[in-house]
């Protein structure tokens, strides 16, 4: 069969990049250039997309700043989350400025390092409220927010960890906050399906990220991850980039309420 009896299903000009030029988007959670946020950030904007960037606080600026006006951010603001009114005035931002949505990627997560180091039947009542807060509540929070502006559809997608589905050591309390999240994501992609918005998380395995490095002996969690996955390596941000893509592209068209992972098949290995 030739490319031109092919069914019409099968676009032979489409391309990724074709998909996201003029869409407009948030991404939180930019640490440095070594976040995952950051990875999704190069690529979307690589394949044409607007970006709004924000910052945790000001000492975050400078590490920040750069990046997003590295990559020509169109609004870059400061936000965080367990900051009372600033999500809302980031938003704000973008009806004011942009008037419309097209996509989120939430991309943090936080647990007192007390509790993190710690069982999870050790965990203080106020450090797992503040980890579901952070890492789960304000992704319910920011799609709320968006859903005002995401008129025509959009995406919504997080980052998680195979945690979430797996015990994994030291990971400890993190592992029912993503549990939550992916919980989440489904209700989240049910309840949003009928406005045309699409809800994700996606799963990259062990990333040498700021974050990440909170994480007690996390040196042999990426140890296992190498000499575990398929793959026999560790993903990198580009990669976990330019899954984000595909998920806010309409190539995912088909696709809601998804946990995708990208950890070179590791979840897959008992």
């Amino acid at each position: 069969m030739t490319a031109d009896h092919l069914p019409t299903i099968w676009d032979p000009d489409a391309r990724i990049g074709d998909m996201l030029k003029g869409k407009r988007g948030l991404v939180v959670g930019i640490a440095n250039a070594d976040s995952i946020a950051y990875g999704c950030a190069a690529k979307l904007r690589a394949f044409g997309a607007d970006l709004a960037l924000t910052w945790l606080n000001a000492k975050a600026e400078r590490f920040v700043r750069p990046l997003a006006e590295g990559l020509g951010a169109s609004i870059m603001m400061p936000m965080d989350v367990d900051q009372p009114g600033e999500m809302e005035a980031v938003f704000d931002r973008i009806a004011q400025d942009w008037g419309r949505l097209d996509f989120v990627i939430h991309s943090i997560a936080f647990a007192p390092r007390e509790d993190l180091h710690g069982r999870v039947v050790d965990c203080s009542a106020e450090g797992f409220t503040q980890a579901m807060r952070v890492s789960c509540w304000s992704f319910l929070r920011m799609a709320k927010l968006a859903e005002l502006l995401m008129t025509e559809g959009g995406v919504l997608a997080t980052m998680s960890y195979y945690g979430a589905d797996k015990v994994v050591g030291n990971y400890n309390v993190m592992g029912p906050v993503k549990a939550a999240l992916e919980a989440s994501v489904r209700y989240m992609a049910a309840e949003l399906g009928p406005k045309g918005i699409r809800v994700f998380a996606v799963s990259p395995g062990p990333l040498k990220t700021r974050a990440a490095s909170g994480i007690a002996h996390f040196d042999e969690l990426v140890e296992m991850a190498q000499s575990r996955a398929p793959a026999g390596r560790l993903v990198d941000i580009a990669e976990v980039g330019r899954v984000a893509a595909f998920l806010v592209s309409g190539a995912s068209s088909g696709m809601s309420g998804d946990t995708i992972y990208v950890d070179g098949g590791l979840h897959n290995v008992a």
